[in-house]
């Protein structure tokens, strides 16, 4: 009896805490408002139950038990999802409105379901509290009823925002009031949500991105067409005095949505604000924002055109553009360390060679934020001789302090020159020894770290002569989502170099990369077949695919995959199928013809290409069996 009545006390206080906790929460200020509320409200008037219950002696039957802890979980997502639903862009909340409507229905669900399993007649509460609590019932039964989560004018106004390039003003300013998107403060935190959004996402928000985007550029045009009485608007990229012009789209950063005062061109050829893609890059994204493609390499090209267009552009609009802050060697002595404190890290590195292992993991840790904070500290850290000192830190038998050692040098990496002194620093051969010894985190930054430096086309061959490649492989396979995807981009790149690309099949990498292209919901279909792609064109990789019976896989993928992965597809089918006439005939038993006729009429350029010249080899085999037969 006595476990009965600990399980009661500790299921009905659980539940207790889970309303109040619930209740507590803050209004929500986005389009889900509505169903925020109404689902708080409802939880809210379940507390008399939990609270009598509280105080009552009488133990609860199994049967009971059961039922309190499936509210309780239903509670516990409950709280997951109003949590999720009230901070960041207000514009993406919007836009994913329907899908949250959704969660919560299924939510009112789980929570209906819990409650019909509760026999309040033989619970020991007043008749007050089962009546309110049977009419809270009948409220979350009508609300799993109805679709009070409908907004046909939202749906319609957002629909026509995002496909019209001038929306009429009225619809703007519908979104703008619904949104509460209304003043020049408010869209200047939505920028920072959207951008704080891009940073965190990890290249998952796809077409979202450029919908929301879009849609934050009309309503910033709007409002300052609306508002000539602002005399200046200011934001960290630009101060515009007078009445504000509307920017041209082409002038704005796709991340920060602002006026760019330092354009760069990364790998994939879209141009971004330095600063924005910058702090992309530092937070370990390897995927161009816009275009969700993988960067070959980190490095950024000054778009000199475009930033000339956009001084012209400045000038005849009475916009001043903000001064471009001087380097680390300019800066006076006495600064903060974001501005390059070379005393300040003077201290660092001499803790650093401490015999102090708690002196070390410190300092190793704060040069780690530094070097992740801007450029000029990375040219400053460098400068100072840290480099080699924290190579040395990479046989460290602190975990931590090895994690902070790499992952400073991953920062550090960041700028290209640097890459050349970590490199003569004798850093690859310990880089990859964490690789393949470290802990979690500290595996996933040195192959960050690896892919970093593989961008140099000499420092490939080192690498993969390293040793590199099999341990890579085996976080490829056992590591976290990030970790996967590290260590995937480091493969692609390192396998540039032809000599990796047979050490990359020696090292069983094929047979993974077919598991990640059958497991769709795996979230890496996309990175082996990249890699995949660049494995065909080796002897050794294509007998590899070869054996590995891929055929299937490719032909699903040519028929449904997206546009990249189908070209992809079709490059390795094409590899396969050349000169190998088993294969062909595969290809054509698993409905290839079919497949590739639809990608030679909506595919890539190029995968249009190879669709084509499997086809016309498809067509001979077909030639040579009717002279055959006949």
């Amino acid at each position: 009896m006595g476990g009965s009545e600990n399980s009661k006390a500790m299921v009905v206080g659980h539940l207790a805490d889970s309303i109040r906790e619930i209740s507590g929460l803050p209004e929500c200020q986005n389009v889900c408002k509505k169903m925020y509320g109404n689902l708080i409200r409802r939880v809210k008037l379940l507390s008399p139950l939990f609270e009598e219950l509280k105080d009552c002696d009488e133990s609860l039957s199994d049967e009971q038990l059961q039922a309190f802890e499936s509210l309780r979980a239903a509670l516990d997502f409950t709280m997951i999802l109003l949590k999720s639903v009230n901070h960041g862009s207000k514009l993406y909340q919007a836009l994913r409105r329907n899908d949250t409507a959704d969660k919560f229905q299924q939510i009112t669900e789980k929570i209906d379901a819990a409650l019909s399993d509760i026999s309040y007649n033989k619970l020991e509460i007043s008749e007050e509290v089962q009546e309110q609590i049977e009419l809270v019932h009948a409220q979350f039964k009508r609300a799993k009823a109805q679709t009070e989560f409908a907004d046909l004018q939202l749906d319609l106004d957002m629909a026509v925002a995002q496909k019209e390039k001038d929306p009429d003003p009225a619809i703007l300013k519908r979104l703008s009031e619904k949104l509460q998107l209304r003043t020049i403060n408010d869209l200047k935190k939505e920028s920072s949500e959207l951008h704080e959004l891009v940073i965190t996402s990890d290249g998952e928000l796809g077409d979202s991105f450029e919908a929301v985007s879009s849609l934050l550029r009309k309503l910033k045009d709007c409002v300052l067409i609306d508002n000539p009485e602002v005399a200046s608007y200011e934001s960290e990229q630009v101060s515009i005095k007078h009445r504000s012009p509307v920017i041209p789209d082409d002038f704005r950063c796709p991340i920060s949505l602002e006026l760019m005062k330092d354009p760069v061109i990364v790998s994939t050829g879209q141009t971004y604000e330095r600063s924005c893609i910058q702090k992309w890059l530092d937070a370990g994204h390897r995927t161009c924002p816009k275009t969700q493609q993988t960067l070959l390499h980190t490095a950024l090209t000054p778009n000199y055109v475009l930033k000339s267009l956009i001084g012209l552009w400045c000038e005849s609009n009475g916009v001043e553009l903000p001064k471009k802050q001087g380097s680390c060697k300019t800066k006076k002595s006495g600064t903060s360390l974001s501005d390059c404190d070379r005393t300040a890290i003077k201290a660092l590195l001499d803790k650093l060679t401490s015999n102090d292992i708690e002196q070390q993991r410190a300092a190793a840790g704060e040069l780690r934020l530094l070097a992740k904070r801007n450029a000029d500290n990375r040219v400053c850290i460098a400068e100072a001789g840290a480099i080699p000192l924290l190579v040395e830190l990479l046989s460290s038998t602190d975990p931590r302090t090895q994690e902070h050692a790499v992952t400073a040098l991953l920062n550090l990496s960041i700028n290209e020159s640097n890459k050349g002194t970590i490199v003569n620093a004798g850093a690859i051969p310990d880089i990859v020894d964490v690789l393949k010894n470290g802990s979690m985190e500290a595996r996933e930054n040195a192959a960050a770290t690896l892919f970093s430096l593989s961008v140099l086309d000499e420092n490939k061959v080192a690498i993969g002569a390293a040793g590199a490649i099999p341990a890579l492989i085996k976080l490829l396979c056992e590591g976290t989502p990030r970790g996967k995807k590290d260590a995937a981009t480091a493969i692609f790149n390192l396998c540039i170099y032809q000599g990796n690309k047979a050490r990359a099949v020696k090292a069983g990498i094929v047979a993974a990369l077919i598991r990640f292209m059958k497991d769709a919901g795996g979230g890496m279909v996309d990175e082996a077949l990249a890699i995949m792609a660049i494995l065909a064109s080796h002897h050794e990789g294509r007998i590899a695919i070869t054996q590995a019976d891929p055929i299937p896989i490719l032909v699903d993928i040519i028929r449904t995959g997206s546009p990249r992965n189908r070209e992809n597809a079709a490059a390795v089918l094409w590899s396969v199928c050349t000169g190998d006439f088993l294969q062909l005939k595969l290809a054509k038993e698993h409905g290839a013809v079919e497949a590739l006729q639809g990608l030679s009429e909506n595919g890539t350029d190029r995968a249009k290409r190879k669709a084509g010249s499997i086809l016309e080899l498809l067509q001979r085999i077909e030639g040579e069996d009717s002279i055959q037969n006949s």
